[in-house]
């Protein structure tokens, strides 16, 4: 079975399993919400749906208070998740352009993939553009979130609710900025 068909074929019972723990979401005290953060942990996590995938992504959120303080917050969010395949094209790509992105390139790049509000498919689907928690858009067409740079994102799995938000894990990691080649010959 393919990536891309692993989580569509599981997409369904993420649903189904995040309306259940989200639906008394108003009643519960802090320590009993399931935040965008704790549901990309149980999603990725040993036996998870999407063991493994998300393990980047995750690791750079906690590693910044930054990020992991907002997305765990009381806001309301919408993540666009990049895989760890994602992740590692990226790094392909820095390393190529002679880059080390720096802890505040790394922020600006978390909150890049970051939207106010609890944005389903169908309102993101709806939306020509999307304001990012770093202040820059997103352009968005068909299910394809396109960067400052013109390159593309593919939405491949959405609706992933949690308490604060909606996740939806996309195949590339957008870029808030140009990458310049760095490289000197």
């Amino acid at each position: 079975m393919s990536f891309k068909s692993k989580f569509n074929s599981i997409n369904i019972f993420l649903i189904s399993l995040a309306v259940l723990i989200s639906a008394p979401a108003m009643a519960k005290k802090p320590s009993e919400r399931m935040t965008v953060v704790d549901l990309a942990v149980a999603a990725n996590g040993p036996g998870g749906p999407f063991e493994g995938v998300f393990d980047t992504l995750i690791d750079l959120v906690s590693n910044d208070e930054v990020v992991l303080s907002k997305l765990s917050g009381n806001g309301k969010f919408t993540v666009f998740a990049p895989t760890d395949d994602a992740f590692g094209n990226l790094m392909v790509a820095l390393g190529a352009n002679c880059i080390v992105p720096t802890s505040d390139d790394i922020r600006s790049i978390l909150l890049y993939h970051v939207a106010r509000g609890n944005r389903d498919a169908e309102d993101v689907i709806g939306s020509d553009q999307l304001r990012t928690l770093n202040g820059a858009f997103l352009d968005q067409s068909g299910g394809m979130l396109m960067d400052v740079a013109g390159q593309t994102a593919n939405i491949i799995v959405t609706d992933l609710f949690a308490d604060n938000g909606v996740i939806h894990a996309i195949d590339t990691v957008v870029l808030p900025f140009q990458v310049p080649n760095l490289c000197t010959p």
